[in-house]
């Protein structure tokens, strides 16, 4: 799907090794935190909390999902939609009594999606069209782009604001270096992720602007520290094992179900996405039904350990691929980076300058959007380009999940109605002076009206015949349509049949015995047939 940009080389073409999964690792691991630490406040949670989840959802996914290379971690679609379980539970039971029901509803989540994956539901994927994707992945890259406005801000609350024109300036500056790294340095040596000597070019040089009193670049504790100000560091201890702390009841259950059912559509909807989208820019095939079980098990533990819960992230996804992350040890080493950050190197990874992390992900914007859509848009049907538009446009004002539904059902009501116009039929009478209507395509709602319009009740002779050796019966619009056609041929006191069901069709009559009265025949040379519903 993505191809190569005329000016930037969008997929770099690295073997698959343990060392790039390694290196590319790190570097996911690098742009994991500030994303952590942000979506944190968007769930109304402490920073700990996202950046547990962060480790937890990134290591067991990457242990046990469907797709090696993707990277999963705590993101903004989930914490939206647990924001108002947190606020709610925390006027009502305080901080401690809001994280219970939170970490329980992350659990819930966990085990609907272990479910969806142990039911093998995970291949309806398949079903969302191309244009779908398209502009799932052009809406996806808006977003990633817009979030990275806030990094050109400063303060808390009402007091925060744009950067002044200077230090602005300089941020600008840091951005495209540390973009202009990742596009050439390929072209020089591969030993290294462009991405990764990115970032720590940009550190050497905000480091030593620093320290010489020249200019002081915002930084991952700067960002911290604005989003909440009694925060010092990012440092954390490792997660530990907890019940949440809720009455078992079956109210508890009915408050967290809508959120735990929403959160688990949203996270499976996007995750699968990725992994379509990574499959075909990796040329290779994940398994959808085992990465839904690897994200359910993830929140699962998620829910037990303190974590807020996610799933599969599109930017640092693409970070992972064009840094040659290929295999299952790079989401495992990004993982672990991340915990050893928190651990042992936070005052280090507190000083990588947001400029820094805000080019790599204008670099992935890059590569994610599909420049190709603009090229093709007015050569595709007008259906399919108006399906990219929206589903765009949704993704960026509502959400992913909202827009890739929206997406499949625009594009089903489409496939519906052009193939409702194409219903025909081949005409003969035979020597017995029976009509035979061969029908053709499906019969179903988008075609019901286009298959009565086929008949002629008052001119056709005696005994008249539908064919659906070529055909089939779908619904009960179709069931509806062909009582419809029945009754008008009884009017004109006229018998119609039916040849050549088939055994699906047959079920369907069955269970529409109550309503519809039809004769269907097996044989042709039966002139006169028996009526199996009288």
């Amino acid at each position: 799907m993505h191809e190569t940009n005329k000016l930037f080389k969008l997929k770099i073409e690295r073997p698959r090794n343990l060392k790039n999964d390694i290196l590319s690792g790190l570097t996911v691991a690098l742009a994991l935190i500030p994303e952590a630490v942000a979506f944190s406040f968007v769930a109304h949670v402490d920073p700990v909390i996202g950046l547990h989840a962060a480790f937890m959802m990134g290591l067991i996914t990457a242990i046990f999902g469907g797709r090696p290379g993707m990277i999963s971690g705590a993101t903004g679609a989930v914490a939206v939609i647990f924001a108002p379980l947190v606020i709610q539970q925390t006027a009502a039971a305080g901080t401690e009594g809001a994280l219970g029901y939170l970490f329980a509803a992350v659990i819930l989540m966990g085990i609907l999606q272990m479910v969806f994956g142990f039911l093998k539901l995970g291949k309806f994927i398949r079903l969302v069209p191309h244009p779908v994707m398209l502009g799932f992945v052009n809406g996806l890259a808006i977003i990633i782009f817009k979030a990275q406005f806030a990094q050109f801000y400063v303060g808390h609350g009402e007091e925060r604001h744009l950067l002044e024109h200077g230090p602005l300036l300089i941020m600008f500056g840091m951005i495209a270096i540390t973009m202009l790294i990742s596009v050439f340095l390929p072209k020089i040596t591969k030993a290294v992720p462009a991405t990764l000597a990115a970032i720590v070019s940009v550190t050497l040089i905000s480091v030593f602007l620093d320290r010489q009193g020249i200019f002081h670049s915002r930084t991952v504790l700067d960002f911290v520290t604005d989003m909440d100000p009694e925060k010092t560091t990012i440092a954390a201890s490792l997660p530990n094992f907890g019940i949440p702390h809720v009455p078992f009841t079956l109210e508890t259950f009915r408050l967290i179900l809508p959120y735990s059912m929403l959160a688990a559509a949203v996270g499976l909807i996007e995750s699968l996405m990725t992994l379509t989208l990574v499959d075909e820019i990796t040329e290779t095939r994940g398994r959808g039904n085992k990465e839904c079980i690897g994200q359910g098990l993830a929140n699962l533990t998620n829910g037990f350990f303190g974590g807020m819960g996610g799933c599969a992230m599109i930017g640092q996804s693409m970070i992972n691929i064009r840094g040659g992350g290929r295999g299952r040890t790079s989401g495992i080493s990004a993982a672990l980076f991340l915990l050893a950050a928190l651990l042992f190197a936070a005052p280090l990874v507190e000083k990588i300058p947001l400029a820094a992390l805000v080019g790599v992900m204008f670099m992935v914007v890059v590569g994610t959007f599909e420049w190709s859509s603009f090229r093709i848009i007015r050569k595709i049907p007008k259906m399919d380009a108006f399906i990219i538009i929206l589903v765009s446009a949704v993704t960026v004002l509502e959400d992913l999940a909202t827009a890739v539904l929206v997406g499949i059902v625009v594009s089903a009501l489409a496939f519906a109605w052009e193939h409702g116009k194409k219903i025909h039929a081949h005409i003969r009478t035979d020597e017995h002076g029976t009509k035979v209507y061969h029908l053709e395509s499906a019969l179903f709602f988008g075609s019901a009206q286009s298959f009565k319009d086929l008949f002629d009740p008052r001119n056709d002779p005696e005994e008249v015949v539908i064919d659906f050796e070529n055909a089939r019966v779908y619904d009960h619009s179709a069931i509806e349509a062909i009582n419809n056609i029945t009754e008008r041929y009884a009017e004109q006191g006229k018998r119609l049949h039916l040849l050549n069901l088939s055994p699906e069709c047959k079920v369907l009559l069955d269970k529409a015995e109550s309503i519809i009265e039809l004769s269907v025949i097996e044989d042709l040379d039966w002139h006169i047939a028996d009526d199996k519903l009288a």
